[in-house]
Formats: C-alpha cells, sequence, structure tokens
C-alpha cells in the first residue's frame, strides 16, 4: 500500500512537471533559402503564422500552420528591386506590409495589404514621395503604430536647415484613410540639438524628444517634450527640469488608459560620469502640466546584484533600457541589459554609442528608428574592423509604482558573447500576463542551450524546466524572437547553417 501510494505521488509530479514545461515544434529548414538571408517574423493571422524573408532584390512571404509545416511560400514579385526598409502592422486577418524605394531621385512611401496566406489584396498604395533624393541606401520615412493598432503615422525629417527642422507626418486611420498631413517646423536653438524617441498615442498625438548633447558625444544637457495634436498644424514645448543631472538613452512611453506621457533615463550626477539612476518624468496630457519629476539612486546592494564583479561604482555604465511595460495603475517595469562590445581588444565605452551619428546625415533627411530591442552598437558605424566580439550580460527588472518610487528590483544572470555576430546572443520575451518569461541561451560545453527564467509581479525569479524536444544542433535567435499569442511564442533558430523557426507554447 505504502509503494502504491509512493508511485501516485511519483506519477502526480511527472503530470505536473509535464503540465507546465513548455513545447517546442520546429519547422524544416528550407534548402532554398540563401544563408545570407533576412527574415521578420510578421505574427498570427487567422491561426497561420507568417515570416518574411529577403536576400538582396528577391522577397517572400512563408506560410505555416500551427504544426510548423511550410503550407505557402509567395514570391513578392509586385515588390520593386530596391528596397530601403520593410515595417510590418499586424491585424487579425489581414497585415500591412510598409516599405520605401528610390527611383531616380524620388523616394516613394508604400504600403501593401496581405491575407493571412501572404497574397496582397488589392493594388499596391503610394503614400507619399519626396523629391530631390541623392543616390542613398538609407530611408527617410518611419512608420509609427498606436498601441490600439488604429492609428498609424508616417513621417520624414528634414534637417536642411540647422536651426529649424521640418517635421512631414501623414496620419492613418486602420484602413489606411488619410486623417491629417502636416508640415511643422521644430526650433532647433542649440547646435547640437536632435529629435528622437518618437511615439503616437490612441488619439493619434504626436509625442517625441529633442535632445541636447555635445559634439563629444557627452551626456544629454537639455530635453524638452515636443507634442502634436492630432488634428492640428502646431507643435508644443515643454522643457524638462534636469538641473545638477545629465542624462543618456532616453525613452518615452504612452499610458493611454491613464492619459500621460511617461519619459524614463539613466542618469548621472557628473557628465560622462558613472550611472547613478533612473530619472522618471510623468506629463499629463489633458492639463498639458508635469505630474512628475524624479529620480531613483541605486544603492550598492542592487548594483553589487546586478554586476557581480569589478567596481560597484560603474556597475551600470553598460546597461542599456530594452522594454518599458505598463501597468494599470500607472506603474511600470523598466528592463535593462548589459550590453557592450570590443573590437581588436579594445572595449568601447558607453560614450562611444551614444549620440552623434545616429542623427547625423549628410543628406537632407535622417530617419529614426526605435532603439528600445535593439543593442547600443547599432547606432554606431565604427566597427568595420576584421573583428568584434559582441557580449550580452545580466538583465535587471525594475518595478515602480505610479509616484515613480522603486518596488523591487530584481537580476537575471547571464553571460553572453559572440563573435562578428549578435544574432545569438541576448533575450526574448514573453509576456504571459501572470509573468514575464525570458529566454536566452546559455553555454554548455560548447553548444548553446535555450533557458527560460520567469520573473512574477512580486519580482520572484524562477528557473523552468527545460525544453521539451530541444534537439540537438539547433542554435536559437531568442532576440529575435516574437509573441503572437498570449502563451506562444515563435523563435527563429538555425539548423546546419539553414534558418528555420521553431513554436514555443506554454
Amino acid at each position: 500500500m505504502k509503494k502504491l501510494c509512493l508511485l501516485l505521488v511519483w506519477i502526480s509530479l511527472v503530470v505536473i512537471a509535464n503540465g507546465q514545461a513548455q513545447q517546442i515544434t520546429y519547422s524544416e529548414p528550407d534548402r532554398e533559402d540563401a544563408r545570407a538571408m533576412g527574415f521578420e517574423v510578421i505574427g498570427k493571422i487567422s491561426g497561420k503564422i507568417l515570416v518574411y524573408k529577403n536576400y538582396r532584390d528577391l522577397n517572400f512571404i512563408c506560410v505555416f500552420d500551427n504544426s510548423m509545416k511550410m503550407v505557402q511560400k509567395q514570391k513578392l514579385n509586385y515588390l520593386p528591386e530596391r528596397m530601403l526598409s520593410t515595417d510590418f502592422q499586424l491585424y487579425p486577418d489581414f497585415a500591412y506590409m510598409f516599405y520605401q524605394y528610390q527611383r531616380r531621385n524620388v523616394l516613394y512611401a508604400m504600403v501593401v495589404k496581405l491575407d493571412a496566406n501572404g497574397n496582397k489584396i488589392g493594388d499596391p498604395i503610394q503614400l507619399d514621395t519626396t523629391n530631390n533624393i541623392n543616390s542613398s541606401s538609407s530611408k527617410v520615412y518611419s512608420v509609427l503604430f498606436s498601441d490600439d493598432k488604429q492609428k498609424i503615422m508616417v513621417f520624414k525629417i528634414s534637417s536642411q536647415n540647422e536651426k529649424m527642422h521640418v517635421l512631414t507626418t501623414l496620419l492613418f486611420d486602420k484602413e489606411l484613410n488619410l486623417l491629417k498631413k502636416s508640415r511643422v517646423g521644430v526650433d532647433m536653438p542649440q547646435r547640437n540639438d536632435f529629435l528622437s524617441e518618437f511615439i503616437i498615442d490612441n488619439d493619434g498625438d504626436l509625442a517625441c524628444i529633442r535632445a541636447s548633447g555635445t559634439s563629444q558625444n557627452d551626456n544629454i544637457n537639455k530635453v524638452t517634450l515636443v507634442t502634436k495634436k492630432a488634428g492640428e498644424d502646431n507643435i508644443r514645448f515643454s522643457d524638462l527640469s534636469i538641473k545638477g543631472i545629465y542624462l543618456d538613452d532616453i525613452r518615452i512611453k504612452a499610458d493611454n488608459l491613464n492619459r500621460h506621457y511617461i519619459i524614463t533615463s539613466y542618469f548621472s550626477k557628473l557628465r560622462r560620469g558613472n550611472i547613478d539612476g533612473l530619472y522618471y518624468y510623468l506629463w499629463d496630457k489633458d492639463t498639458q502640466k508635469e505630474m512628475l519629476n524624479t529620480t531613483t539612486a541605486f544603492n550598492d546592494e542592487f548594483r553589487t546584484d546586478a554586476k557581480g564583479d569589478g567596481n560597484i561604482k560603474s556597475a551600470f555604465n553598460d546597461f542599456f533600457l530594452k522594454n518599458i511595460i505598463l501597468r494599470k495603475d500607472g506603474g511600470f517595469i523598466v528592463i535593462s541589459e548589459s550590453a557592450y562590445s570590443s573590437t581588436r581588444g579594445n572595449t568601447l565605452s558607453r560614450w562611444d554609442y551614444l549620440y552623434g551619428s545616429p542623427y547625423w546625415s549628410q543628406l537632407d533627411y535622417y530617419s529614426w528608428n526605435s532603439p528600445l530591442g535593439y543593442y547600443p552598437w547599432w547606432r554606431s558605424s565604427s566597427f568595420n574592423t576584421n573583428l568584434t566580439r559582441y557580449y550580452a550580460d545580466n538583465v535587471t527588472v525594475i518595478s515602480f509604482d505610479p509616484q515613480g518610487k522603486m518596488e523591487w528590483s530584481n537580476v537575471i544572470r547571464k553571460t553572453q558573447y559572440d563573435d562578428n555576430t549578435d544574432n545569438f546572443i541576448g533575450f526574448g520575451m514573453l509576456n504571459a500576463g501572470d509573468r514575464l518569461h525570458f529566454l536566452f541561451n546559455v553555454q554548455e560545453k560548447r553548444d548553446n542551450v535555450l533557458s527560460d527564467q520567469s520573473i512574477a509581479p512580486n519580482g520572484q525569479i524562477n528557473r523552468n524546466p527545460t525544453f521539451k524536444n530541444l534537439d540537438r544542433g539547433y542554435s536559437f535567435m531568442p532576440r529575435h524572437a516574437k509573441q503572437v499569442g498570449a502563451r506562444q511564442l515563435i523563435i527563429p533558430c538555425q539548423y546546419r547553417g539553414y534558418t528555420c523557426f521553431a513554436k514555443i507554447d506554454y
């Protein structure tokens, strides 16, 4: 009887463990793909998973069923030969593909609508054009989407006049009806002013940051919130009070539920000094007034936890903001990752990445790309050397209450590096509602093993069971992962040099 009871307990534990384990399903490698193929996971439409692939002038939409079997591969013959960029927006039963290309001295901003099988719905639509563009491989237009996906904005920035940049915006609804086109001048009083961090909220209102740095890539010494109402042709400026501190790595987020704008940034008390903590600014849309302006200094215990070794005063100098998650009560969670690189034995510092090159252009127009999710080295063009080693280490998770006070903090520990590529380092994230899952590679002997750690609303970290069906030979690219369901994630991987995709169900 005792043995029977022990057997039942053991069976129950096995069933519970299997119920909590993740299920992973692989697609077959496409042998027709080029080894240097580009890709982007678009998402799930009507139960089918769409992936965009491109190689030089070849463009495809690949459609996978729920078992990750490729059921369709559409060649996009209607696209031009030389595209400068692509952006996707997903809806339950269709997707938009925004792209731009240059023909002679004219640059075109276009969009095409796709169904669940990757077929185009109607002809591609021309949204805007820019004339007198010199031969260039740089895009001009950027695309923004509101959180509810009901507002879409296409914009460009002309920097021909150093004292006043011209911002052209086109606001569309979900059906691509043009709601408003505006062309407004943005005063740039200081020589090293630049515009960054563009967002639109669910009302279609635009917000961005005008920041002032120096030619030596120093910290930001002046920050202005720039806002524009959806139906207006004028902009408003609101200076942030940052006396006595220096900012960098600034982010802005729209809190649509509470009708606020949240601005966060790392700060230091000295110019080019060690990171001391996090700056927090809260702006109310309705009253057009500042609600909070505060800082949180990191204590020695948190610094030691984040870095583990070395000088704790410089513990956060390699950390960059990766995600900002808003809560319904007005609080928020900030996720950062330690990221740096070395070239020919020289480790680059924070100041080698920030400000300057991303916003300077020899052309009349410059583009903006959201740095959230990207690593700092994407900003710099100074890595044209034989060997660059990329590092991605610990991840910090900090929870703040609506008043900007730190509630808790925790650290997900990892140590990663790779040579000449950053595809296999970093982390992917799945928001399951009751907890956040972090997926990243852990090196065991000479192999990378995909690991999963989750963090609960109270900050407690849980190491989850090993993935089922974790076949040998697959190298995962977690930072390119995309959540496609409440508890479902698509993560690219490589198998014998070919790119394939894995579906993970929780």
